[in-house]
C-alpha cells in the first residue's frame, strides 16, 4: 500500500465516451499526465469525478484504471460516497479490491442524520475495511459541516487518517489543524485560497481544475513547501483567474454541469482526452461556452 503524504492530489475527471461508457485511453492518459506533472496522489471518483452520476460498475473500472497506471507511484484514494453507513461499507470493500491505498468518504446524506451519529458512521467504515480513511467536509452537497469536535475525536482514536476539507471555511480549517494530533493530514479543496490553506498548516490540496493545470498547483505547493509566499500567491492569481472558466455556463446550466464540462473541454483542448461528454442529465457546453473555456486556457499560458 502506497503511504499517504499530502501535497497535491487532483480529483479526477472521469472520462466517458459520446455513449457515457468509460473512456479507459483517455483515463489512462490523464493519470499519467497527473503524475508526469509530479502530483502526489489521485483521487477518484470524487466529486470533480462525477461520483455521484457513475454507475458502481464504472465506479470500480475506473478505480482499476487509475490504480494500474499509478502502480505504486502515488496513491490513490478512491472515493466511497453514498447516502448510509451499509451503502459506503459496499463501495468501500469494492474499493479495496480495486486497488485503493485509502478511502474518502462524507457523512450520510439524504436520509435525516444528526451530528451525533457521524463518529460511528465513519468508526464503522474504518472497522469493515482496513484503509486509511480520509473525512470528506463538504456541506454544499451533504447539507452538514462536519463539526470540528468530532473530527478531531475521530483523529485522535486513529479513526480518520485526515480530513479533506471543501466547506469553504477556512477558519474551521484552522480549527481543525489546532486540535488533531501529529500525522493527521488536512487537504484544502480550494482551488482559490490554496496558498491561504497552505499558509494556514494544510498539508495537501485537492483542486478540481488541478486537471487541466496540475503543472500550476504542484508549483504552487513547493512554493509554499519553501516558504516563498509571494510566488505561492502570484501562481495563485494565475489560477483564480483561470478558475472562472467554471462559470462559462452560468445561467443557461447549472453550476456543477458547467464546471465539470469545462474541466473535461479543457482537458481536450489540452490534448489528454478524447472527448467532454458528461454524465445524465448534465446538459453539456455548447459552442460559445466551448470558446470561452478556450480563451481562458490560452490567457493562462496553456495552449
Amino acid at each position: 500500500m502506497t503511504q499517504l503524504n499530502g501535497g497535491v492530489v487532483p480529483p479526477v475527471c472521469t472520462p466517458l465516451t459520446p455513449e457515457r461508457e468509460l473512456d479507459v485511453a483517455s483515463l489512462e492518459r490523464l493519470a499519467a499526465y497527473l503524475i508526469e506533472a509530479g502530483v502526489h496522489g489521485l483521487f477518484v471518483t470524487g466529486s470533480t469525478g462525477e461520483v455521484a452520476y457513475l454507475p458502481d460498475n464504472v465506479r470500480r473500472q475506473a478505480l482499476e484504471v487509475v490504480a494500474g497506471v499509478a502502480a505504486g507511484q502515488v496513491p490513490v484514494l478512491a472515493g466511497v460516497i453514498d447516502t448510509t453507513t451499509p451503502r459506503v461499507i459496499d463501495q468501500a470493500l469494492a474499493a479495496k479490491a480495486a486497488g485503493a491505498d485509502a478511502l474518502v468518504a462524507t457523512a450520510p446524506f439524504y436520509a435525516p442524520t444528526h451530528p451525533t451519529e457521524f463518529p460511528g458512521h465513519f468508526r464503522d467504515i474504518r472497522a469493515a475495511v482496513d484503509l486509511p480513511l480520509v473525512a470528506y467536509d463538504i456541506p454544499v452537497s451533504v447539507g452538514h459541516k462536519l463539526p470540528t469536535e468530532v473530527v478531531a475525536e475521530l483523529a485522535a482514536d486513529k479513526t480518520l487518517a485526515g480530513l479533506k476539507d471543501s466547506s469553504g471555511d477556512l477558519d474551521g480549517l484552522r480549527a481543525v489543524l489546532a486540535c488533531v494530533p501529529a500525522g493527521f493530514l488536512c487537504y484544502s479543496g480550494s482551488e482559490t485560497n490554496a496558498d491561504l490553506g497552505l499558509f494556514s498548516g494544510a498539508h495537501g490540496l485537492v483542486p478540481g481544475i488541478g486537471n487541466v493545470d496540475p503543472h500550476g498547483y504542484v508549483r504552487l505547493y513547493e512554493a509554499a513547501a519553501r516558504q516563498d509566499w509571494d510566488t505561492a500567491r502570484a501562481e495563485q492569481a494565475r489560477l483564480r483567474r483561470l478558475f472562472q472558466l467554471i462559470y462559462v455556463g452560468d445561467g443557461r446550466i447549472g453550476r456543477y454541469s458547467s464546471a465539470i464540462g469545462a474541466f473535461k473541454e479543457g482537458l481536450v483542448l489540452r490534448g489528454v482526452i478524447a472527448d467532454a461528454t458528461t454524465s445524465k442529465p448534465m446538459i453539456p457546453l455548447n459552442d460559445a461556452e466551448r470558446a470561452a473555456v478556450r480563451r481562458h486556457l490560452d490567457e493562462a499560458g496553456l495552449l
